[in-house]
């Protein structure tokens, strides 16, 4: 069982029909789109339990629940194939994020906010050393968590060679590219590796990377947050599609 946290996110999942056992509300936030979330969830005939603040407080991991928790099933992990079925349906070249051992919940968050906007496949995270989808990434999400395929691998090197064979080139985001990365051809299939908050894309990545491209930095600060990095990368290939 997982626990899903505030409006937006528990909407998100009403809407994609993600199983839930029960949502409780706080007595003193019935109004606005609490009573969207109550109309649909008696629609839906889920269980709607009236609780006190501090009863949500002590459940929620992000502590900004705005007075509405879901407990809704496990988060359902998908599969490479799945991915690319929804590329596939779509009738667009695959566009996949990789992401090597991003640790913040926050980044990941927003990172997958990010992608579902900007039209992205599915995001591939590691097993090991990687932060997975939690209360704070459904959060931080505003519930894009519930659309965006994610799924995880034991080894990112065999997924990256995996994707060459299907015909994708890897682009890795990382400041010793030799291009920027708009002046790369992006609408073509291609998966993006985002390295960790810390240490960048790992050695061997790097190595497995088709090429690697930067972004230009003006200021006196070297790099940019990851889930930054990635949001200005993906619009880059949003626009070169002309996804709109």
């Amino acid at each position: 069982m997982r626990i899903i946290e505030g409006k937006n996110p528990v909407i998100e999942a009403l809407k994609n029909d993600v199983k839930i056992e029960k949502i409780m509300i706080s007595s003193e936030h019935v109004q606005g789109t609490t009573n969207k979330i109550i109309k649909i969830a008696k629609e839906k005939n889920i269980v709607i339990k009236y609780v006190d603040k501090n009863t949500l407080n002590k459940m929620s991991a992000s502590k900004k629940h705005q007075g509405v928790i879901a407990q809704a099933a496990e988060f359902e992990y998908k599969t490479i194939d799945d991915v690319l079925n929804v590329a596939k349906d779509r009738q667009e070249e695959p566009f996949i994020i990789i992401l090597d051992e991003i640790t913040d919940v926050h980044n990941l968050g927003a990172i997958i906010r990010t992608a579902e906007c900007a039209g992205v496949h599915g995001i591939v995270i590691p097993k090991r050393r990687s932060a997975g989808v939690n209360e704070i990434v459904s959060k931080t999400s505003a519930g894009a968590v519930e659309y965006m395929p994610i799924v995880k691998v034991t080894n990112i090197n065999n997924i990256i060679e995996e994707f060459k064979n299907l015909g994708l080139w890897i682009f890795g985001a990382d400041m010793t590219g030799e291009k920027y990365y708009y002046e790369e051809n992006l609408n073509i299939p291609l998966a993006i590796v985002i390295g960790s908050e810390g240490k960048g894309i790992s050695r061997l990545v790097k190595e497995n990377c088709d090429i690697l491209v930067k972004i230009p930095m003006y200021g006196k600060i070297s790099s940019l947050n990851a889930s930054c990095a990635a949001s200005v990368i993906m619009y880059e290939v949003a626009r070169q599609r002309n996804i709109r």
